[in-house]
């Protein structure tokens, strides 16, 4: 790894920590709320690719275990990965290292489709099915019941989905950063 890849990753997990001053919005009936932080993990596969991306949210991941208050609402501690969130949290960096195998694969011909289709996919079914399944079995709810409510974050992922790729298809075309990343 080069030191223009580190800092590449260092900047990213500093814009996923920096999205985490956004505090989450509460649900009534759920104890994960809504966050920002997913477009930073989206945007770490799409911008750095599957290695860097991957890497920049486990180190994200590492900053929050140590005690740091880079979580959504200032949360941070071990403590985060044994509570309700820590399916989405275990899933970060695989859904950064999937979401940037699409963008290495098709990265000379990188469009808003392709990312967007990719981020819809990995980012927003994976993730939330997943996630909410094993929050399911921490708060000891029926899987049928968790998949239901897997629902409910769609729409906002669905969002967040069509920004990250947007950025990350107007970033990724432009002439000097795509010498600067390679």
């Amino acid at each position: 790894m080069t030191t223009k890849h580190l800092v590449y990753t260092a900047l990213m997990t500093a814009i996923i920590c920096i999205l985490g001053l956004v505090p989450g919005i509460p649900l009534p009936f759920m104890p994960v709320p809504i966050v920002l932080q997913n477009i930073g993990i989206f945007l770490a596969g799409i911008i750095l690719g599957r290695k860097l991306g991957a890497t920049s949210v486990i180190v994200f991941l590492l900053l929050a275990a140590t005690g740091l208050p880079v979580l959504s609402g200032g949360r941070g501690g071990i403590g985060v990965f044994a509570g309700p969130s820590a399916g989405f949290l275990f899933l970060y960096p695989f859904i950064a290292y999937f979401i940037g195998l699409v963008r290495d694969r098709y990265f000379g011909k990188i469009n808003f489709g392709v990312l967007l289709v990719a981020t819809l996919i990995i980012g927003v079914l994976v993730l939330d099915i997943f996630g909410t399944i094993i929050m399911g079995f921490i708060i000891h709810i029926p899987v049928s019941k968790a998949i239901l409510l897997s629902f409910t974050f769609m729409p906002g992922d669905i969002i967040k989905a069509i920004i990250a790729s947007l950025i990350g298809a107007t970033v990724l075309n432009h002439t000097r950063f795509r010498t600067l990343i390679q």
